[in-house]
């Protein structure tokens, strides 16, 4: 019972989603429900510990509703003034292939924002670009959220291993940069899979007609290209920019291959046009949001600029919550949120009606962004009840350390091959790859030393694990589902981004076996 207790919100999500097939925001509240009745009566957890996990998990859930609220805020804002079509068109000036919009905004576009902000921030700003190009909704996040796991290892300026592996496993700057270079060299050969994963999945499953073989090259280009700059950038410019800038200079080798060896595309295929006559000046004011949030977000988090101190400085802190050892800090002002309404804000007196026009863009994103709040305000606290069970009556750890010390003491022999499992695992959990290797990065570094494995390596397969989580994490399947306004449809995406994530799960896993182990 206690092993099925420590599995139950892991199970319950699957069984409620996938099997009985219930709507999001119910199965939540059920699985929440149970979760903790089982914490209660069989890992004894304390009245007072579960409604402080429960507490923290709404905090959180209420600064990522925040983040969605400034994404869905600016994107009504484009909708509303027509800026969305000119984006439209402008994209589809730079190419109209979907197959080559895929990759240059699908991928690229991803890893540059995840590099730059992290945190769910790329799907929501780039599902809805795509829907604007003219893909599917359901293609749209399924894409950005495959997207979002390579660049994930150096997102948001380097967090997920400058903070989740190093505050993680207390590893010094020099073991930091060694669990970096192993990553990058297991990615060199795994991540490239990823773009032609996209490309596949989208001609096979929502343009049948669009030749995929012409394609496979680009997006093979396309892979390499980021992966292969991730490495360079690494060695040149440290752990923080290898995603932003393994972007750009992905882009451009990409965008160059298009150019001495184009793609044969005829427009009529999947319906684009180019027929509006646009100038440069339409251009540049439908863009100018969008650079703008790009340039803050920029801003606001180089270290060696003054603008991210004084915007984390500002806290609300909430010391040990209902007397349980359980804290919180958010900072308010540093959260993306705060920079698109802000954005929002700036651009608004330059229209006619200002306060009209905010209003019409309030009533559009209200729906989607409640419609996620019924599922988040639950989801959250269910995975910090899962994360904060170490304070029971029953001498029990963690349930998510306690499923790890099993999971390695039945599998030592073999770990080199389970340890990105672990980590995807926490990423699920937890909501991001960062939180996933704060959880378990201290528990590989015990285990590669008990098997005797290279603890970098070990690292470098939980940091892999916990980017591809990204892809299937609840968390981002409701944000990226409520942007593109596919509320209730998460258990539909969820089947679509597993068989992608196990994939590279699978090639990263064997690559590390073969080559590095």
């Amino acid at each position: 019972m206690i092993l099925f207790t420590a599995l139950a919100p892991l199970l319950l999500v699957l069984i409620l989603l996938i099997g009985l097939r219930l709507n999001t925001a119910v199965a939540m509240v059920l699985a929440m429900v149970s979760s903790a009745t089982l914490a209660f009566f069989y890992w004894q957890m304390p009245l007072l510990q579960l409604a402080a996990a429960t507490l923290e998990g709404l905090i959180i859930a209420l600064t990522v509703l925040w983040i969605m609220a400034g994404a869905l805020l600016l994107l009504a804002y484009q909708r509303q003034t027509g800026q969305l079509e000119i984006i439209r068109q402008t994209f589809a000036r730079l190419s109209p292939d979907p197959r080559l919009q895929l990759l240059w905004v699908g991928w690229f576009g991803v890893a540059f924002l995840e590099g730059i902000a992290g945190f769910g921030t790329p799907a929501a700003i780039l599902a809805p670009l795509l829907v604007t190009l003219g893909f599917p909704p359901v293609a749209a996040v399924m894409l950005t959220l495959i997207a979002d796991s390579a660049p994930v290892s150096f997102g948001a300026l380097g967090t997920p291993l400058l903070i989740g592996i190093a505050q993680g496993a207390q590893l010094p700057d020099a073991d930091l940069l060694a669990v970096g270079n192993q990553l990058v060299l297991i990615d060199l050969f795994a991540s490239p899979v990823l773009p032609v994963l996209m490309l596949v999945m989208y001609c096979r499953l929502f343009q049948p007609s669009l030749p995929m073989a012409p394609a496979l090259s680009h997006a093979l280009v396309a892979g390499f290209a980021y992966s292969i700059s991730a490495w360079g950038w690494l060695q040149l410019a440290g752990t923080e920019f290898p995603s932003m800038l393994a972007a750009l200079s992905g882009f451009a080798v990409s965008y160059l291959f298009q150019r001495y060896r184009p793609l044969p595309y005829k427009a009529d295929e999947a319906g684009n046009d180019n027929d509006i006559q646009l100038s440069a000046a339409q251009i540049r004011t439908a863009l100018a949001p969008y650079l703008a949030v790009i340039g803050l977000l920029l801003v606001s988090r180089l270290t060696w600029l003054p603008f991210k101190t004084a915007l984390q400085s500002y806290q609300w802190s909430f010391p040990d919550l209902l007397g349980s050892t359980i804290s919180i800090e958010v900072s308010p002002l540093y959260l993306p949120g705060t920079l698109f309404i802000l954005t929002v804000f700036a651009f608004l007196p330059s229209r006619n009606k200002p306060v009209a026009l905010l209003a019409a863009c309030w009533r559009d994103c209200w729906p989607k962004l409640m419609g996620a709040a019924l599922t988040l305000l639950f989801a959250l606290p269910l995975v910090r009840l899962f994360v904060h069970s170490d304070v029971n009556t029953a001498g029990l750890p963690a349930m998510p350390a306690y499923l790890a010390t099993l999971a390695g003491t039945a599998l030592a022999e073999y770990w080199l091959g389970f340890s990105a499992f672990l980590g995807a695992l926490g990423a699920f959990i937890a909501g991001s790859a960062t939180f996933s290797n704060l959880l378990f990065a201290d528990m590989q570094l015990h285990l590669a030393r008990q098997a005797g494995l290279d603890p970098a390596l070990v690292l470098a397969l939980q940091m892999l694990g916990a980017n591809a989580g990204n892809m299937i994490c609840l968390l981002n399947l409701v944000a990226a589902a409520s942007v593109a306004g596919l509320q209730g449809q998460e258990r539909s995406l969820l089947k679509l981004t597993f068989g992608p994530m196990l994939i590279y799960l699978l090639l990263g896993s064997l690559i590390a076996w073969v080559v590095y182990g």
